[in-house]
Order: C-alpha cells, then structure tokens, then sequence
C-alpha cells in the first residue's frame, strides 16, 4: 500500500472509531438517564383560590408543556408545607423549589425586599403595574437574595391594602389603641404606629384565629385574603384604606435553578416573566370580584372620609424615607421605586 492508501486507511479508521465511541457513548446508562431524566418542581404558597395560586397553576403547567414533561410541578398552597417563615427556609435551603408572597415577608433575608412597600409609593393599580416592571425596579428586585440561595423569577401584582376589623370603624381616629395585624415589614409596623394603634407581625396561618379569638382587632392585607381564607365573620368591616400596595415575588432556589441544564433554566425564568405579564388582567378582575363576593357575604366595604384619607396619605408617605435614611442600601432602594413612581404617574 503507498503513502496515500495507507493515509486514507487511517483516516477512515479514525472516523469509524470516533462514530462507535460517539453511539456507545450516546447509549450508556449514565447518558440515557439525564437526557431521561424529569425534575420535580415544589412550588408552595399561603394563600389559595388567589392570583399567586393562579400563578403558580399557571408557572407549572407552562414550565412542564414547554420542557415536553422534563420538569413536573407541583403545587402546595394555603400553607401545606410550613409556615411563611418555613416555606422561605425551605426555598433557601432547596427542599422546595419555589415560593410566591408579597416581598415583605423576605425582610429577613434583605431588608430591601419592603422598598416596594412604602407606604404613599403606588396611587392606582396602574402605576404599581408600570413601576414594577420598569427595568430599574424589576431588575433590581429579582436581584436581590442571590447570596442568600435565592434566585427572583417574576413580580406580580395584588392590589391595595385594606384593615379588616372586628367592630365597625367608620374614622381613622376610632383605630387609636387597636392591635392591628401587619407583614413582618418595618414600614407597616411604623405606618400602623403613626395611625396610633399598635402593631402585630403574623404571619397568615395565624391571623383568622388571632381575629375570632380576640388576640387581635383587625389585620392589614387586601381583599383577596378576607375572601379567599373566610374572614367575614370574624372581621366584617373593610376600611378601604388602600396602603399600602402589595406585590406578589417568586423566588426560587438558586440551588435547584443552577443545578438544571442551560435549556430547562431559560424555560424556567421565561415562562415565569411571561406568566407575570399574562396574569395581570386576572389580578385586577379578580381583584374587583372579590369586592363584591365580600359585601354578598354580608361583609361591609367602609371609605374613609376624604379629609381624612388625605391626611393619612400625608402621614404615612415619609415612611420610606424616614425609616432608610440612615441605611444606604434600603435607601438607594426606596429612592429607587419612587423615582419610578414619579416617571410612572
């Protein structure tokens, strides 16, 4: 054989024996199970029959179509896997892999989370929907936590916050004295001070209890939790105060996120920006629904005048500023949102 046939040979025998490596390589066991291989998604909340349960339906059944079954979802609401404080333990520590609430409740983790919170920072539903998904907020908020095992997927909306109390209050001067239940947010417990009651940090499992047994004589959330968790007969009076504004966060186990191959972590964090988009229009007509679903389960719907709504907004609008001041980073974060307030009017 000459110089070019014996080239030729080897050249053939080369390429015949990369394509065998490559086929038994394609075959074997540990090859085969990852390409196989499905992710379980535990994804948990404390509300249920809400938008952040829609959120989550929503989230797993766009995340499993998309991956073609690769990652499963499942959904725990109403607070099947532990508290608030647990579940968010959980998220860090990556027994569970996701969980969606409104920002205040992760003060522990950073206490930048209630910025979005500040009491007099939203006007209307509108604008808390332009401001959060204004890059400079958006991108900032999911930001935060990384180095606490978490990783930001989606803001969504909820809606104005109201005081659901056991006795009808028709002015904020009859609220003086009142144990009021609050987020773990340093920014409403000084609001409820500054409307001179007196503030009490719980979390959700506890509140419905803490109301029919006296513990407490109204509780600060939005409408959608009075209706969903049956709060009318232990607290049927609604003041529609609308302060502040909550948002729902999804974060997610940085862990777990990492640990996905590239092609499973885009789907993850697309879908989950696309579903934050997509469920606005059902925040806002649930959101309206369930004012009505209250005053037809004999629940009362109460305005406060507009003097004094006005002076409460007054009040309370310094919060932010006042309470971050002396903390650059809280501060550079309120500074932040209401700068996005003032371009998103």
């Amino acid at each position: 054989m000459n110089n070019k046939g014996r080239r030729l040979a080897t050249t053939l025998g080369a390429a015949l024996a990369g394509a065998v490596v490559s086929t038994v390589l394609a075959w074997s066991p540990v090859a085969h199970a990852q390409a196989g291989k499905t992710y379980v998604m535990k994804l948990s909340t404390a509300t249920i029959n809400d938008t952040q349960h829609e959120w989550l339906r929503r989230f797993a059944a766009a995340v499993e179509k998309d991956s073609g079954g690769r990652i499963k979802g499942e959904i725990y609401p109403a607070s099947q896997l532990g508290s608030i404080p647990r579940q968010i333990e959980g998220v860090q520590f990556g027994s569970i892999q996701a969980w969606i609430g409104p920002p205040e409740f992760l003060v522990g983790v950073d206490e930048r989370y209630e910025a979005l919170s500040a009491p007099g920072l939203f006007t209307s539903a509108d604008q808390a929907v332009r401001v959060i998904n204004d890059p400079a907020v958006h991108n900032m908020v999911l930001g935060w936590g990384a180095n606490k095992g978490l990783a930001g997927i989606g803001i969504t909306p909820i809606g104005p916050s109201s005081i659901a109390t056991r006795k009808p209050m028709r002015h904020l001067a009859e609220l003086k004295g009142l144990k009021i239940r609050v987020l773990a947010s340093p920014f409403q417990l000084e609001m409820i001070k500054r409307m001179d009651a007196s503030p009490v940090a719980m979390t959700l499992a506890d509140v419905l209890p803490g109301l029919q047994q006296g513990a407490i004589d109204a509780a600060l959330a939005t409408i959608t939790v009075y209706t969903t968790m049956q709060y009318q007969d232990a607290a049927k009076y609604v003041i529609e105060s609308d302060q502040p504004y909550l948002n729902s966060i999804i974060v997610m186990s940085k862990k777990w996120l990492d640990a996905l191959p590239p092609d499973l972590q885009k789907i993850v964090r697309d879908d989950a920006e696309k579903v934050s988009v997509e469920l606005v229009p059902f925040v806002k007509e649930f959101f309206a629904k369930q004012r009505k679903i209250w005053t037809e389960k004999g629940g009362e719907l109460v305005s406060l005048p507009a003097a004094e709504q006005s002076a409460l907004i007054e009040k309370i609008s310094p919060i932010g500023e006042d309470l971050s001041k002396n903390k650059p980073e809280l501060n550079n974060a309120v500074k932040t949102v209401f700068e996005s307030a003032k371009r998103n009017k």
